[in-house]
């Protein structure tokens, strides 16, 4: 038994090599990350004597390319979540942190648990893809809310509550009703200054250029709504220049957004599991997508219970002699991005209110119980994805059979 721990960072990897009772096979030595330093180590893996297993930290992405040479060498890889390499314990007083002592740690880890370490695989490169597009989704996303907060706060200044006015969605080119018309009326008194018929004309005018659908009282309302308000900063070319300068930073967001919304949804419609997974209740063309980008292939959980712990919403236990507690928190040390869509999506359940939905009917029922409102949630999401994993899992089966 050969138990290989590597302690991964950006460029290198240290890696220790034990065997039972503490038989040192290699201290501790680093490995770059370069298609020659990995290769070497393969061979040095290749040429020990009796079974070897290697562990490694799944720890952003920079396990990902030696976990990848090495289990297409054929050696046994195990990627492992950080929680446990950190909760195994130190046998020590001290408290030391190298790479060095970590590589080690991992070793006696993959000693300790050599019958239940499970193999890495290799996720395709599509389903790959899909997950660091929605990473980029989210990154843009968070952007965006930066910068439609940033352009209200200047409004504020200059045209008070008028983004409150549109309720538009984005177009697929990341334009946005109020965005456009606070281009063009990015001041109060460039609405106020003139008279209502001629303000009239020129949003009539402005919707059709636009290519927006016009409606004949929205004018007359804004107008009214206008003329008692205070604007607070001047109507100069420098607030003209702060504000035009917001609303191309928001756009720029918002068409990085609704690009990779769409290119997720056309990448994630070419995965088999897609139809089975929009048909559930809560999910659409933007939270299917992601939910399937952060599951990945469910196969490779070996049951429900697998997948809500993944996802960290799996029900705690709490049990000492005749005590137990009956509410325990979940465990939160899955992936936060899978619990975010999750939640996501229970919110997106909670508006449409599917009366025959069985997740529905269960928050619905816990929530009748008196439940707090994220306990009956996560109690949804749960459920959620134990229906998920056995209906896609079935229709998966059915394709192959």
């Amino acid at each position: 038994m050969n138990a290989v721990g590597i302690d991964v960072s950006k460029n290198k990897s240290t890696i220790a090599i034990l065997r039972p009772f503490g038989e040192i096979v290699a201290t501790p030595f680093d490995v770059k990350h370069t298609s020659s330093d990995i290769t070497y180590l393969i061979s040095q893996l290749k040429s020990l004597n009796g079974d070897t297993r290697i562990v490694m930290e799944h720890t952003g992405r920079y396990y990902e390319p030696m976990a990848q040479w090495l289990s297409d060498a054929g050696l046994f890889v195990s990627a492992i979540n950080p929680k446990l390499i950190k909760d195994f314990g130190n046998n020590s007083l001290r408290k030391v942190k190298t790479d060095k002592a970590d590589a080690i740690k991992i070793a006696r880890y993959t000693l300790d648990n050599w019958c239940e370490l499970k193999p890495y695989t290799n996720t395709d490169e599509l389903r790959r893809q899909l997950k660091n597009m929605n990473r980029q989704f989210d990154f843009y996303m968070k952007q965006k809310t930066a910068m439609k907060n940033n352009l209200i706060a200047l409004l504020d200044e200059t045209f008070p509550g008028i983004n409150t006015f549109f309720d538009s969605p984005a177009r697929n080119d990341g334009s946005q009703k109020w965005v456009d018309f606070v281009t063009i009326f990015w001041h109060v008194d460039c609405v106020r200054k003139q008279s209502i018929s001629s303000f009239s004309e020129r949003y009539q005018s402005w919707c059709k250029k636009k290519k927006y659908n016009f409606q004949p009282q929205k004018p007359n309302d804004i107008y009214e709504f206008s003329y008692d308000l205070i604007a607070t900063l001047p109507k100069d070319n420098i607030t003209k220049l702060l504000i035009h300068q917001a609303v191309d930073q928001l756009n720029i967001a918002s068409k990085n957004v609704e690009s990779l919304r769409l290119l997720m949804n056309q990448t994630a419609a070419k995965l088999p599991e897609y139809p089975i997974v929009l048909d559930m209740a809560g999910v659409g063309t933007t939270l299917g997508p992601q939910l399937i980008a952060e599951i990945g292939d469910v196969s490779r959980f070996s049951h429900k219970g697998a997948l809500t712990a993944y996802a960290g919403v799996d029900p705690g236990a709490n049990q000492s002699g005749d005590y137990e507690q009956q509410s325990v928190r979940t465990s939160k040390r899955g992936a936060p991005q899978l619990r975010k869509t999750l939640f996501l999506i229970m919110d997106s359940l909670m508006k449409l209110a599917p009366p025959d939905d069985p997740v529905y009917g269960f928050m619905m029922k816990k929530r009748a119980q008196g439940k707090d409102y994220y306990v009956y949630m996560t109690a949804g999401a749960n459920k959620f994805l134990r229906i998920y994993y056995g209906r896609v899992n079935e229709y998966l089966s059915s394709l192959t059979s």
